[in-house]
């Protein structure tokens, strides 16, 4: 897609698709709030995506690369907040109105506008399925009788982008602990923030992280990977909820190797993290202890490997249990911060 030669992820939040929420086709309003990285005067232009990007909890609801293409977006426009509110309208080829098909990307037109604060993407939008994330947090809203109330079933731009000159694209692809559960709603303090934080405007960052995801989403080589191969870094970590969901030794490593395969087979730099600790119970620990060891023993030969172990899990012979939450919080996520951008050079 055209749209990733000129773009760059300008948010350190992730907001992709988690799953659908299902409606009567009434029109509604919903605002999606953001910190932005760089703050300034840019182009923007915000993707979107009709695809589900991974499996939300057991799949008997959504699952990876489901799609729909009964929705529409009415009309969006960005509002930067502050002491005075600057609104600029949104448009999709020229007009307000956007009729989304079944498995479609789409942007909106450039903008050039000043962002020194935090802004909200507003949209008015209509359908039957309409592609939303559940566990997003940062702040989302719906309009109910003139009054905004806290609700998730807002579409979501996969992407804020901006026209920014970087050393390289970061990308930061996981479950949930990359997504940033754990950490504050709106706090920007998950894992993956602070590196950025860390290292600097230098680079882009994109926040590719989802609730519930799987490394057997991400194998698949569908909508989801396919973000993370515009990246020319991208760190993974993943495997908590395949080894929840029953997903063998062999599956689990397979897996893993695929996704470092296939990015690697499109130039990315990959960085493989160990599974994160999460109070594994008896035959879960000797999975993980064996998936973990394959990591450190063999994939080390094909990717970089960072190992979260020692970070977030207890003193030995306790490693498998969490030192600071199986979703780290603030604390957890800074100190595995510190420690990676001492051992990894993006």
């Amino acid at each position: 897609m055209n749209y990733f030669n000129k773009y760059v992820s300008n948010t350190l939040a992730s907001s992709l698709n988690q799953l659908f929420f299902t409606s009567d086709g009434t029109k509604l309003t919903g605002r999606v709030y953001y910190k932005a990285f760089c703050q300034g005067t840019y182009e923007y232009s915000f993707l979107f995506s009709d695809t589900v990007d991974s499996t939300y909890a057991d799949g008997s609801i959504s699952v990876a690369n489901e799609t729909s293409g009964e929705w529409t977006i009415h009309s969006a426009r960005l509002v930067v907040e502050g002491d005075i509110q600057n609104e600029v309208q949104l448009t999709f080829n020229g007009s307000l109105e956007k009729k989304v098909s079944k498995n479609e990307s789409f942007y909106t037109d450039p903008i050039t506008v000043t962002v020194d604060s935090d802004f909200f993407i507003e949209i008015e939008f209509s359908g039957t399925k309409i592609p939303y994330f559940e566990e997003i947090i940062i702040p989302t809203k719906r309009l109910e009788n003139g009054v905004w109330v806290d609700d998730k079933k807002v579409p979501s731009p996969s992407m804020v982008g901006i026209v920014r000159n970087v050393e390289k694209k970061i990308g930061f692809l996981g479950d949930s602990i990359t997504e940033g559960i754990g950490t504050s709603l709106g706090s920007y303090s998950h894992w993956n923030a602070k590196i950025a934080e860390f290292t600097g405007e230098k680079y882009s960052y994109w926040n590719l992280g989802i609730g519930f995801a799987r490394a057997a989403d991400a194998a698949t080589d569908g909508a989801w990977l396919e973000k993370a191969k515009q990246m020319d870094v991208v760190t993974i970590c993943l495997g908590v909820n395949d080894l929840g969901r029953g997903y063998t030794d062999d599956e689990i490593k397979n897996n893993l190797r695929k996704i470092v395969e296939v990015l690697q087979e499109n130039n990315v730099r990959t960085i493989l993290f160990t599974i994160p600790p999460f109070d594994y119970q008896e035959e879960t620990n000797k999975k993980w202890r064996s998936i973990n060891a394959y990591i450190l023993n063999e994939l080390s030969k094909i990717t970089e490997i960072y190992d979260v172990v020692p970070i977030w899990g207890q003193s030995a012979p306790n490693e498998h249990m969490a030192r600071y939450g199986g979703h780290p919080n603030e604390e957890g996520c800074l100190e595995l911060a510190k420690d990676f951008v001492s051992k990894i050079k993006l």
